[in-house]
């Protein structure tokens, strides 16, 4: 399971399959230096993404 807390980096690894999910939402922090650092809920506050929205549609993305 996604929880804000995580960062892009540690999503995208353990979770490929959600890079759709953030490509829609236009947050390509997955490309910046700071995607190994950078919590989830920092990176959709910084776009203005509703971050609840967003855990919603990344967890519903995963194959678990």
């Amino acid at each position: 399971m996604i929880s804000k807390e995580m960062t892009i980096s540690e999503i995208l690894r353990r979770y490929p399959e959600t890079l759709p999910v953030f490509e829609r939402h236009r947050l390509d922090c997955y490309d910046c230096q700071l995607a190994d650092i950078e919590q989830l809920e920092h990176g959709a506050t910084v776009h203005k993404i509703d971050i609840e929205s967003l855990l919603r549609e990344l967890n519903g993305s995963i194959k678990i």
